[in-house]
């Protein structure tokens, strides 16, 4: 038995925000979430933070449905050095209905080519997105 994937496009108008916000010019934390439209198959804009930390971003997300955030995050390394990377993070909770679950994760790497994406993170627990689990991915890439 086959299942076919179903793979939803990024909404024109987000294709551009996401464009914008990767050479936005503030050095404060801020995040672009994103939720499927189940009527037109399409990814699209849910909502604009500027200026929240990982903690609030967690209190933004919902519990029970799946979201793609894009993050840009103020990383402070070691050394000293400080940088911005961008954070693709795919919240997608246990307890979620299969068939959403299904839609995003067929849609997740159109969202990342399109957006030009390298830092590609999921999280199944939304309590488990902090600071520190932030920290530990983004130290993989030096």
């Amino acid at each position: 038995m086959s299942e076919s994937l179903v793979v939803c496009e990024v909404d024109e108008d987000l294709v551009k925000k996401l464009k914008a916000f990767r050479f936005r010019k503030q050095t404060s934390n801020a995040a672009i979430v994103m939720k499927i439209d189940k009527a037109t198959q399409k990814v699209v804009l849910e909502e604009e933070h500027e200026d929240i930390s990982v903690e609030e971003l967690k209190d933004e997300l919902p519990e029970r449905q799946p979201r793609f955030v894009v993050y840009s995050y103020k990383y402070e390394h070691d050394d000293g050095r400080v940088s911005y990377p961008l954070c693709f993070i795919f919240s997608s909770p246990l307890g979620c209905k299969m068939e959403m679950q299904m839609m995003y994760a067929g849609s997740k790497n159109e969202l990342v080519n399109t957006a030009e994406l390298s830092k590609v993170f999921e999280v199944r627990n939304t309590d488990d997105l902090s600071e520190d689990w932030l920290r530990e991915k983004l130290s993989f890439f030096g």
